[in-house]
């Protein structure tokens, strides 16, 4: 299974659950270590988003809170949050499917990633997705 399969069978878990249908997937030298979709609503935190999840997770896979080499795929543009939780992790890279024109921390509101002041310089690439688009749409339609 693809890595952009894995996020769209996360993200249609956060959907069932009534979630914002946004996920994420952690590699490591190639293979998954780490996966999650976000869960603000079912565990009534703010800060339980997607990537917020899977570097936990992560962490605890490897052992260490620096998450060197690893890679992030998130379906949604990380948010502000979520874009510095990256750096502070020290991941290599991440990649999205999609823009979050609202809240978006790498290059739609904010280019935290391209700061030059940072410790640390996280990679990035946008991969438009019309998949993880549309199941964002479909969700914010249905809640409207």
């Amino acid at each position: 299974m693809s890595v952009l399969e894995l996020l769209l069978e996360e993200s249609k878990r956060a959907f069932e659950r009534g979630e914002v249908p946004v996920s994420c997937v952690i590699l490591k030298e190639g293979k998954v270590i780490s996966s999650a979709h976000n869960l603000t609503e079912s565990l009534r935190d703010a800060t339980a988003h997607a990537e917020i999840l899977a570097l936990r997770k992560a962490s605890e896979v490897l052992g260490n809170w620096r998450l060197t080499g690893c890679e992030v795929h998130v379906s949604l543009e990380p948010c502000i949050m979520c874009t510095y939780a990256l750096v502070l992790s020290r991941v290599e890279k991440v990649v999205f499917y999609a823009l979050d024109e609202r809240h978006g921390g790498v290059m739609s509101l904010y280019n935290i990633l391209d700061d030059v002041r940072l410790n640390h310089k996280v990679r990035w690439e946008y991969k438009p997705d019309g998949e993880c688009a549309k199941l964002l749409r479909e969700f914010f339609k249905l809640k409207r």
